[in-house]
C-alpha cells in the first residue's frame, strides 16, 4: 500500500525525532547507575584530588556513585584512549589535564585523536603557573634572571616533573621568549622536583601555584612572577612574567570530557551539574586552596594543544 505523500513525510519526521526524544528523556533521567571518571595517572596527584572533589559531590547530588579509575601510563595516553573507545553513554567520563594537550605532540603513532576523539564537557578550572626559585638565588626578579641567565649561560639548573611534562614546556616556552639558554633537569614525576628545589639542588623550576605556595609561606622557596595576564588574588605583591615578556601565560588546566559521539543531552546535563558543583562554597574553596579559580567559561583544548606543539617542537623536546 502507497503512503500519501503528506502522510509519509508526518511518519518520516516524527521517525528522526524519535532519537533526539530518547535522549533527551535518557538525560533526563541519567545517571542510573555507576559512572567512571578516568585519571590519566597516579593516585594522589592534583588530578586525582581534583577528579575524586567533584565526583564525591556528584555522588551524594544525584544518587549514584561516580567512582575515581586511574589509569596511568603513557603520558595520560593510556587513561585516555580507554574514554575514547568506551561507549558513548556517559558512564564514562575523563578528567584531562595539560599533560593531554601536550601528548600529542610527543606522541607520533597515537591510535587515537585526542581533539577529535573527546566530547568536550565542562571546564573545572584554571590554575596559573608561576616561576619559582630557591632562596639562595641570586637573581631576585624575572629581569635580573634574565639578565644573570645570558650572562651564564648553559648554568642554571631548570628542575621539572620530566621531559615533555607542563613544567618542561612551561620552561622551554620562557626559555625561547627570553633569549636565554638553562639545563632542563627532568625528575621522575612532578612530586620530587619542588622537594629538590626546596632542598637548593637545582635552581628554579615552574610549577603549578597550588604546588609551590605552601613552601612558599614556609620560606623555601621564593616567587620571582606568576604566568597570568594580570597579577594574581592569591599574591599580588608578586608580578606577573608578563611585565617582563610581554604575552607569557601559562597555566594548570582541568576538565571533563567524554568518548566521541556522547549525545549532546547527556553533555548538558553533565554540564550542568558540574557547574552546579562550581558553585557550591565548600567546592570554591577547596579550589581556592589549591590557588585556582572555579571554571573558565570554555574549553580552550585546540587552542592549547596547538601552542604547546609549537614549543615542542621549535625546542626539539622528545621523549628518550
Amino acid at each position: 500500500m502507497k503512503l500519501p505523500r503528506r502522510q509519509f513525510l508526518h511518519l518520516a519526521v516524527g521517525a528522526a525525532a524519535l532519537p533526539v526524544v530518547s535522549h533527551v528523556a535518557w538525560a533526563q533521567s541519567y545517571p542510573t547507575r555507576t559512572v567512571r571518571i578516568v585519571v590519566p595517572g597516579a593516585a594522589g596527584n592534583t588530578t586525582d584530588i581534583l577528579a575524586r572533589l567533584i565526583g564525591q559531590w556528584l555522588s551524594e547530588r544525584l544518587g549514584q556513585p561516580f567512582i575515581v579509575e586511574n589509569r596511568p601510563g603513557a603520558g595520560t595516553n593510556i587513561g585516555t584512549e580507554a574514554v575514547v573507545r568506551a561507549p558513548a553513554d556517559g558512564y564514562t567520563l575523563l578528567l584531562v589535564a595539560a599533560g593531554n594537550l601536550i601528548s600529542p605532540s610527543l606522541y607520533d603513532n597515537l591510535n587515537f585523536n585526542f581533539i577529535g576523539g573527546i566530547a568536550p564537557v565542562a571546564s573545572i578550572y584554571r590554575a596559573p603557573a608561576v616561576l619559582a626559585v630557591h632562596p639562595s638565588f641570586p637573581a631576585k626578579s624575572v629581569p635580573a634572571l634574565i639578565a644573570y641567565a645570558k650572562a651564564n649561560p648553559g648554568k642554571i639548573n631548570m628542575a621539572s616533573g620530566g621531559v615533555g611534562s607542563a613544567q618542561h614546556v612551561y620552561g622551554e616556552l620562557f626559555k625561547m621568549m627570553a633569549g636565554v639558554d638553562m639545563l632542563h633537569v627532568p625528575y621522575r614525576g612532578s612530586a620530587p622536583a619542588p622537594i629538590d628545589l626546596a632542598a637548593g639542588n637545582v635552581d628554579l623550576m615552574f610549577d603549578n601555584l597550588g604546588v609551590s605556595l605552601a613552601l612558599v609561606k614556609g620560606g623555601q622557596l621564593k616567587l620571582l612572577g606568576v604566568a597570568t595576564s594580570k597579577r594574581t588574588a592569591a599574591l599580588p605583591e608578586v608580578p606577573t612574567i608578563a611585565e617582563t615578556l610581554a604575552g607569557f601565560e601559562s597555566a594548570a588546566w582541568f576538565a571533563i570530557v567524554a568518548p566521541p559521539k556522547t549525545p549532546p543531552a547527556i553533555v548538558d546535563k553533565i554540564n550542568a551539574d558540574v557547574n552546579e558543583a562550581l558553585r557550591e562554597d565548600d567546592i570554591r574553596q577547596r579550589l581556592a586552596q589549591l590557588s585556582a579559580a572555579a571554571g573558565n567559561g570554555r574549553l580552550y583544548m585546540r587552542e592549547e594543544v596547538e601552542r604547546w606543539h609549537k614549543v615542542i617542537k621549535a625546542a626539539n623536546v622528545k621523549l628518550d
